[in-house]
């Protein structure tokens, strides 16, 4: 699967902190190449760039994912699955530039409802944030049928901060983004959202897009 991750922040940080360049105004695009394995693991991998008037075209980082998932022959009553990223991202980025994140993810589809969970826990290796340790980053995303074709998503991304005593509420990062998913069949992905924070750490208006293609080689197997 190829997958392209953009984001434009309207409002965000406006002035550099630490050597971390402002984000205000900034165009984020990620490429996600993924490739199956086997039906119950995959291998993800990721190109991040940023772009904009202040700064110019710039390379920011990259990532490695693989994942692994109950099959779907144990018959489980939710979707499970893990996966493990650990990757690099330059320090005009982000402070901590070595980071790895653990991301237990959790599903269930009921009805026309869809939920999921994801109770990420990340670590940095180069930064300031090793004297923090691990850090709890809670995801959440309900999803409702409206039509066959479209679906309502209400999504939360969150940085509480350690798990040995999470940072004030105002140092936190807590964003809801209201969304669409749009299904043009079972070999794409569509959202669309807008992103609101809701704490001062965190971006304060941004709008999101997801477009993925799925590719089948002739070996069949599961597509998911």
């Amino acid at each position: 699967m190829v997958e392209l991750h953009s984001n434009f922040t309207f409002s965000g940080a406006k002035d550099e902190v630490d050597g971390v360049q402002a984000t205000q105004h900034s165009w984020h695009e990620t490429l996600e190449i993924t490739r199956g394995l086997t039906s119950w693991s995959e291998l993800g991998f990721y190109i991040f760039t940023s772009a904009s008037t202040r700064y110019g075209y710039q390379w920011v980082g990259d990532h490695i994912r693989p994942r692994v998932r109950a099959p779907e022959s144990w018959h489980w009553p939710v979707g499970a699955s893990l996966s493990l990223e650990l990757g690099y991202q330059r320090h005009k980025f982000s402070q901590d530039t070595w980071t790895m994140e653990i991301r237990p993810i959790v599903d269930k589809k009921l009805g026309k409802w869809y939920l999921a969970f994801n109770p990420t826990m990340d670590r940095s290796f180069h930064g300031p944030g090793v004297r923090s340790g691990l850090g709890f980053s809670p995801n959440f995303k309900a999803a409702y049928d409206v039509t066959k074709k479209v679906s309502a998503v209400l999504e939360y991304y969150g940085n509480l901060g350690p798990v040995s005593g999470f940072d004030p509420f105002r140092d936190q990062q807590q964003q809801i983004i209201p969304a669409v998913d749009i299904d043009f069949g079972q070999n794409w992905e569509f959202n669309f959202g807008v992103g609101v924070g809701v704490t001062h750490s965190t971006e304060h208006l941004l709008v999101k897009m997801i477009l993925g293609r799925r590719f089948n080689f002739g070996r069949g197997g599961d597509k998911k």
